[in-house]
């Protein structure tokens, strides 16, 4: 059991930074403010660097991980390209990065309470992503 759950939240963990990753490439073209995009590159590197522990948890348990779901990348994808393209500010930036944090906080948060068998490791993992959201949502709030 608990092999199992620490793989699941491992897999959800990739999946979640995957999407956050990709999100934050997909809104950098939009950015005007010098600052914003800064911040912006330094929270993918968070986010690069965690995805390299979690790569290597996965590699131990010869997983490959998981995809976002097509339905949330395609959403993900479609507001970036047509809200932020309409409307090409700082203010619409930070709005899609603020929702997409607090979905990655509300998702993550619900696998860290399903697979509570999961390893220390794979729940650390979970946290310190959860604790980046939680910076980056707080952080960005003056582009709001």
């Amino acid at each position: 059991m608990i092999e199992d759950d620490t793989i699941k939240l491992l897999r959800e963990c990739d999946a979640g930074i995957k999407m956050g990753i990709s999100s934050v490439d997909d809104s950098l073209k939009y950015v005007q403010s010098s600052e914003l995009k800064k911040f912006l590159e330094k929270c993918r590197n968070d986010h690069d660097e965690i995805q390299k522990e979690l790569e290597k948890l996965l590699n131990d348990y010869h997983d490959d991980g998981k995809e976002p779901p097509v339905m949330a990348k395609g959403m993900s994808w479609i507001k970036t390209n047509f809200k932020l393209a309409v409307n090409e500010s700082d203010q619409a930036v930070a709005e899609f990065i603020t929702d997409g944090c607090n979905m990655g906080i509300k998702s993550l948060s619900h696998y860290l309470n399903q697979y509570k068998a999961a390893d220390e490791k794979s729940k650390d993992i979970a946290r310190k992503l959860i604790n980046i959201e939680e910076r980056m949502e707080a952080d960005i709030r003056k582009y709001l």
